[in-house]
């Protein structure tokens, strides 16, 4: 019967808070560590490709989560013969677990997002010698090839099993390579990067270009980085990893090991856990450019409370001209398009921030407050509030949830 101890345990993190990701995960270890009850956390903030820091060398705690992307990151850890767990997965260890996003779950979001909005041409952007970028590409030609299409793809070049930093700052000086590769690509299509600051890149390389987002190129990114995908123009759709849920099963996985548990190396895959998508997958699959100029007006307005005719003005098309093809191609009305979008971006904003129901009313085009709820509440089926509450705790892991996952 494994042991249990009384006093703390000492347990370092050597994550990075700078990142989407890493803030993820020290949620999750947060979690675990304040429901577990008996851990003192010394968290070493650090850039992502740090060394380690001087004092690990003469530290004597009981456990170390870490994202290790140098080998002398991995050698510290090795001579302190105190249980580690990785939580970026770059070298290969023959002495440490590792935890990290299913590259599979990732793709098969992207590309069934990407097909739901109407494409069949398909495209990968990424960073070479960057592990998690090869993988996506290979699961990305797997899958794309099984649906019966094909896949182009770019990589800027990099060193084999390049930083994360390294391959990012590779991808910038890399601005003309990746405008060339766009100029060679045939319209429409749906790109997926291997994250959200290779996607940032590839939006601006489409705006340098004079390539139109979404309907001409569609970027899908990966790690749903709060403040990368608003900062994009437009704003990007991303896949969102489960980082709580891989920093909660860590945490839970590294206690066992304290406690004397054997957990051989190698690494366990977890899901992805949704695409939240914005406006850089919002693509009108239409060949008809009225109606793309009339859409577009909707989609850039919806929230600032036009009316229909202001469409039908706006393109200009009668408004009878614009109810009839608006019910041909999307089998809706021009109203429900229009409230439609007004209802994403109050799910979005509800999800995604803490702002009073009063300002999010005023950010969606409505006058009154009171006229958003009964909106919300028509249409959704449940208060504003109470979806808020509903989606924020479904971003938590459930520690009684089957965490079986399977390997890629």
């Amino acid at each position: 019967m494994l042991s249990r101890p009384t006093s703390p345990r000492q347990v370092a993190l050597l994550i990075e808070s700078s990142r989407a990701y890493g803030r993820g995960l020290l949620n999750g270890i947060a979690a675990y560590a304040q429901e577990q009850g008996n851990w003192s956390l010394r968290h070493q903030e650090m850039v992502i490709n740090a060394d380690p820091p001087e004092w690990l060398a003469d530290w004597n705690g009981d456990g170390i989560l870490v994202r290790a992307e140098t080998p002398a990151m991995i050698d510290a850890i090795r001579r302190s013969g105190i249980p580690a767990i990785d939580l970026r997965c770059l070298i290969d260890s023959d002495f440490m677990p590792g935890m990290d996003t299913d590259g599979v779950s990732v793709v098969r979001l992207a590309v069934d997002h990407l097909r739901d909005r109407g494409f069949t041409r398909f495209g990968f952007c990424g960073f070479g010698g960057a592990n998690y970028s090869e993988r996506r590409l290979d699961e990305m030609q797997k899958y794309v090839a099984e649906l019966g299409y094909s896949l182009v793809s770019y990589q800027s070049a990099g060193a084999t099993q390049a930083t994360t930093f390294g391959a990012e700052q590779a991808g910038m000086l890399d601005q003309k390579g990746l405008t060339r590769w766009l100029s060679t690509l045939d319209y429409p299509i749906g790109v997926l990067a291997c994250n959200d600051i290779r996607a940032q890149q590839l939006l601006n390389a489409c705006h340098a270009t004079k390539l139109d987002v979404p309907d001409q190129v569609a970027v899908v990114g990966v790690d749903n980085d709060d403040v990368i995908c608003p900062l994009c123009l437009p704003p990007l759709t991303s896949v969102e990893p489960n980082t709580h849920r891989i920093g909660y099963e860590a945490a839970a996985m590294l206690e066992g090991m304290m406690n004397g548990k054997r957990v051989e190396p190698g690494i366990k895959w977890v899901p992805a856990r949704r695409i939240v998508v914005r406006r850089s997958t919002d693509a009108i699959p239409v060949d008809d450019a009225e109606f793309v100029i009339a859409y577009r007006y909707i989609r850039e307005n919806a929230c600032r409370g036009i009316s229909v005719q202001d469409v039908a003005d706006a393109v200009p098309m009668s408004r009878r001209a614009l109810e009839r093809r608006m019910r041909t191609y999307f089998d809706q009305s021009p109203a429900d398009v229009i409230a439609a979008f007004r209802l994403e971006r109050i799910k979005e904003l509800l999800e995604n921030t803490s702002r009073p129901l009063k300002q999010i009313a005023k950010l969606t085009g409505f006058e009154h407050v009171e006229h958003m709820a009964k909106f919300f509440k028509k249409l959704v089926g449940t208060p504003a509030g109470q979806y808020r509450t509903k989606h924020r705790l479904a971003s938590q892991v459930d520690p009684q949830e089957n965490t079986d996952s399977s390997q890629q």
